[in-house]
């Protein structure tokens, strides 16, 4: 257990903060240790890849960094495999590794910052595909009881970047490891256009390659998000809205160029970067933070900017946007705060 640490180097916006106490897990026998030495009946922070979280000011309790690593074929036939992954494994390096495999389902999900173990937890998703398409199962300790548990996909509660995980679930539990079901067949999402525009410039294969399938996503990704090493971010800092049709419909007959996706049960999805760039922040800078100029929904911190600032900056966005769409924004990123 260390005293005192800075957590710069643990999130991906590059916040200056400390934590009182900060401590690594590497293996679950010690998340039981610290359940023992009562470290979880006191103000925890789980901490994965960093990559999803806004610290609002120094953490006054203990950071429980999960660094549990593992990747396994649980089971295996000649049509697809089962693999279990540590919690503490790097999500792009994971995907890069079953891509060339050739094990279908997750390269639509190329390149999306953080750790295995936040995939379930945010439901993370791109171009058409989410974690819950292939998620088996995710394993986890329950830090009141102590007790190693299985929740199986149809029990995590899947919503739009939702999960029983950051519901009921939330800071009750240290997720150790999760499931996937990929296929060795090919198994091609292709519906939207950005990736098969892409295509077209690479030149792939028809019909494409897996690999050329994730290496036009992250193409995609890299000409639209910066560099978290380069720029401080935590890639897309809202949420897509999703509203009822009827209320959709009434926007486009007032913004006929209004960008919208079916969602499913009644319900359009819209495009919250085309919400806050017709409300004029793409490209915005205030001080040391603003909407970056090639994706609006990418807070950025130019250098130096506090947790403060930049939630300043993402409630100036979200009170713009609601005052002219009617649509009250929602952050996708965590916000971190002693207050919360």
């Amino acid at each position: 257990m260390q005293q005192q640490v800075s957590l710069k180097p643990y999130n991906t916006f590059g916040i200056d903060a400390n934590c009182s106490r900060f401590v690594r897990v590497e293996e679950v026998s010690q998340v039981f240790d610290l359940i023992g030495q009562g470290v979880f009946q006191n103000d925890f922070l789980i901490l994965g890849g960093g990559s999803n979280m806004l610290l609002l000011d120094d953490y006054t309790g203990t950071v429980v960094k999960n660094n549990i690593l593992g990747f396994e074929i649980v089971s295996e036939s000649d049509t697809d495999v089962v693999l279990e992954i540590g919690a503490g494994m790097n999500w792009h390096e994971t995907v890069i590794r079953c891509v060339n495999q050739g094990w279908w389902g997750i390269e639509n999900l190329s390149l999306i910052p953080g750790n295995c173990g936040a995939a379930p937890m945010q439901n993370i998703g791109a171009y058409g595909v989410e974690i819950k398409d292939c998620l088996v199962d995710v394993r986890f300790v329950h830090l009141s009881s102590g007790s190693l548990e299985v929740l199986k996909n149809e029990d995590c509660h899947f919503g739009y970047r939702e999960s029983i995980f950051k519901k009921e679930l939330k800071n009750k539990v240290l997720i150790t490891s999760i499931r996937i079901r990929l296929s060795k067949k090919p198994n091609r999402y292709l519906e939207y256009g950005a990736i098969k525009d892409q295509l077209e410039v690479m030149s792939a294969s028809n019909p494409p390659t897996i690999k050329e399938i994730s290496d036009a996503v992250i193409a995609i990704r890299q000409s639209k998000l910066p560099d978290p090493n380069e720029l401080g971010n935590s890639g897309s800092f809202f949420k897509n809205p999703v509203i009822p049709n009827e209320q959709a419909t009434k926007l486009k007959q007032r913004f006929p160029e209004l960008r919208s996706y079916p969602a499913g049960e009644g319900k359009t999805k819209l495009a919250a970067g085309w919400l806050i760039e017709q409300a004029g922040w793409k490209g915005k800078r205030i001080g040391n933070t603003g909407c970056h100029k090639n994706q609006a929904l990418v807070l950025v911190n130019y250098g130096g900017a506090t947790g403060k600032e930049i939630w300043d900056h993402a409630n100036r966005v979200i009170e713009s946007v609601n005052e002219i769409f009617g649509i009250k924004l929602e952050p996708e990123v965590n916000i971190i705060s002693n207050e919360a």
